[in-house]
């Protein structure tokens, strides 16, 4: 079953390619999405593309309504949870101001009964004019929730407001407003992303950790309203409300740990920190004619292990990816390194994939979640991490 269930109302702007993205985020995210073209938008993109993205057919017309009554203008909105409508034109802001009601998504966004929200696309001339702030003015009383718009540089070459959001900050916006603040008032550290040990300026040791689940756990934790701290290695992206530490090895990621571990409530370590790094870093360029050369290398910190034994009280949480023995290793790692839950996963089901499937391990249960994409399962182990914190007060 679809963890929420949204309607995107698409109005005419070039910025509609965007939501066809926003449609595959939501849905990839288990999401069940409902499309509402106007016929304007339809000039910008086909109605085909959204439906083959949501899977189901996009509605565009108030007269060619397939609801036996003749009223889905007025059903629609009933067991939906939000509508967002991405992206927003000038025109549009000004019929939702105004009340009309000429077409299928203005007389649904008119009939509803679940919140609204707008996402605004607009050259920056339209977005300052009077008339248009008038709107918003008036659409903010009326309590229509603005996701945007951003400053940039717009299609029309203009630099200024009125680029529609980001489209994954658009989904991060969209998930934190319909998620419940379970970790609310929770400070938590998180490690994320596969370290990087120079061997020379150009060669190093690493790993295939593409940091996805780390910033999948990070951006669920801040929706579920959690203070977050991101100590990172890589290019992920996160969302603009927490704080990102950038640590590309083993060494300055252990700093940054001991630098920011007080006060924090949880930690959860999902990094994958190099085991070993070289005893010594050579400059410029090694040659490869040098066939005779030998890496001597020298284990890191265990940053996790320092963390579990230190006197800190901290809810410890680690992840676990392992080749065979699965259950077995995770339980020895969740006991040796005294964390209170570990997340293990086989190598070939989760690292650098888009899916995943893990299993969560407390000192005398085991958890098996079902495979899914890495934000979903971030979303139930932050579920459990809760549960667990609540339980023990």
């Amino acid at each position: 079953m679809a963890s929420h269930k949204i309607i995107i109302g698409v109005t005419g702007g070039i910025a509609a390619y965007k939501a066809a993205e926003l449609t595959r985020l939501l849905v990839k995210n288990d999401f069940d999405v409902q499309i509402v073209m106007t016929e304007s938008a339809s000039h910008f993109i086909t109605p085909l593309t959204f439906q083959a993205l949501s899977g189901k057919e996009v509605l565009t017309s108030l007269w060619k309504s397939n609801a036996n009554n003749g009223m889905s203008h007025i059903e629609l909105s009933r067991d939906y949870d939000l509508i967002v409508i991405a992206p927003a034109s000038a025109n549009f802001l000004a019929k939702l101001s105004h009340g009309f009601a000429d077409d299928l998504l203005s007389s649904l966004c008119l009939a509803r009964t679940c919140p609204i929200a707008v996402a605004p696309a607009m050259n920056v001339h339209m977005w300052a004019n009077e008339a248009t702030q008038r709107n918003v003015s008036q659409l903010k009383k009326d309590g229509v929730l603005f996701f945007g718009p951003d400053s940039g540089e717009q299609a029309c070459g203009d630099i200024g407001f009125g680029r529609m959001m980001d489209t994954e900050e658009l989904f991060i916006t969209i998930q934190n407003h319909l998620t419940p603040k379970i970790l609310k008032n929770k400070k938590i550290l998180i490690t994320s992303g596969g370290t990087i040990e120079m061997i020379d300026d150009v060669r190093a040791i690493t790993n295939l950790s593409s940091g996805n689940m780390g910033s999948a756990i990070a951006n669920a934790a801040e929706s579920m309203g959690a203070s977050v701290t991101v100590i990172k290695s890589g290019n992920q992206k996160f969302s603009k409300n927490i704080n990102v530490i950038d640590a590309s090895n083993a060494h300055s990621m252990h700093e940054a740990v001991l630098k920011h571990i007080d006060g924090q409530d949880i930690f959860i370590s999902v990094a994958a920190v190099s085991d070993f790094t070289p005893k010594e870093k050579f400059n410029g360029k090694l040659k490869k004619d040098n066939l005779d050369m030998t890496l001597q290398l020298k284990p890191t910190i265990d940053i996790l292990k320092e963390v579990g034994l230190s006197k800190n009280k901290i809810f410890k949480v680690g992840f676990a990816a392992e080749s065979e023995n699965l259950i077995e290793n995770a339980q020895k790692k969740l006991k040796t390194k005294n964390l209170d839950l570990i997340v293990a996963n086989l190598i070939h089901e989760s690292m650098g994939l888009q899916d995943t499937k893990v299993s969560i391990i407390g000192k005398n249960d085991v958890i098996d979640l079902p495979k899914s994409n890495k934000m979903v399962a971030a979303k139930a182990i932050l579920e459990e991490i809760a549960h667990r914190i609540n339980s023990d007060k």
